[in-house]
C-alpha cells in the first residue's frame, strides 16, 4: 500500500499548486505575520526568517515523505506570486482520507483562489489518489474560512467543542490564547459533481484537470 504523496505539481486556470522553493520565503514571511494568520492558526509569532527557512527546508517536505500528508505553495499562474499555501495532514491510508487546511495571503484574498486550490486538491485526490474523504476543520468564528468550505460544497457535520487554541490580539498590541470551537467539514467525490463547473460558468475559474 503506497503511503506517500508524490511530489507533486497541480495546476488551474489561474493557479500552481508545488512544493515550496527558498524564492517563497520573503512572501511566506509576510504572509503568516498577518492577523488573521496569527489569530486563526498556531503559527509561531512573530514568524521569522529562521521560521520560514525550517518550514521551506525541513517541515513542509517532511510532511509528505513521512506520509503524513503534503504541503503545496499556491501561486498565481501568470506572475508566480505566492496566493498562500494548501496543506493536507493527518492522512490516514487505510480509510483513504485526509483532512485539508489553508492560508491565502492578505492581497489575494476575496478572488476566490481558497476555494479554487481546495477544489483542484479534491480532485487530484479523489482521481488520481483514489482517496474517498477530505476533512476540513474550521473555527467557529472564522467565517472567511467557513465561505471556503461551504463554496467548495463540503458539508459540515458537527461541532468538536472547546478543541481548538486561536488567539486574539490585546489593546495593548500582544496576543493571548483564546478557546474555541471547531466546525468539522467533509467532501466526498460524489459532492464535487458540479460544484467546478458552477463555479466556472460564475466566472470564477476554469477547470482543475492538469496535474504531474
Amino acid at each position: 500500500m503506497t503511503t506517500t504523496f508524490p511530489d507533486v505539481s497541480i495546476s488551474t486556470e489561474r493557479l500552481v499548486l508545488r512544493p515550496f522553493e527558498a524564492a517563497d520565503i520573503p512572501a511566506h514571511i509576510e504572509m503568516m505575520n498577518d492577523e488573521p494568520v496569527i489569530a486563526w492558526t498556531s503559527t509561531p509569532h512573530p514568524y521569522r526568517t529562521r521560521e520560514a527557512e525550517e518550514w521551506v527546508s525541513r517541515i513542509a517536505p517532511a510532511e509528505r515523505t513521512g506520509g503524513r500528508g503534503l504541503v503545496l505553495a499556491v501561486t498565481e499562474f501568470l506572475t508566480q506570486r505566492l496566493v498562500g499555501l494548501a496543506r493536507l495532514q493527518n492522512t490516514n491510508w487505510r480509510t483513504r482520507a485526509t483532512e485539508i487546511s489553508y492560508i491565502t495571503a492578505p492581497w489575494a484574498r476575496g478572488e476566490g483562489y481558497a476555494t479554487e486550490s481546495v477544489l483542484a486538491v479534491a480532485q487530484w485526490l479523489f482521481r488520481d489518489q483514489t482517496f474517498e474523504r477530505l476533512e476540513l476543520r474550521t473555527p467557529a468564528d472564522n467565517t472567511a474560512a467557513q465561505q471556503v468550505a461551504q463554496k467548495a460544497g463540503c458539508i459540515s457535520e458537527g461541532v468538536l467543542r472547546n478543541a481548538w487554541i486561536a488567539r486574539t490580539q490585546t489593546e495593548a498590541g500582544g496576543w493571548i490564547d483564546i478557546r474555541t470551537d471547531l466546525i468539522v467539514w467533509s467532501l466526498l467525490p460524489e459532492d464535487l459533481e458540479g460544484v467546478a463547473e458552477q463555479m466556472a460558468d460564475a466566472g470564477g475559474y476554469g477547470s482543475f484537470t492538469d496535474w504531474n
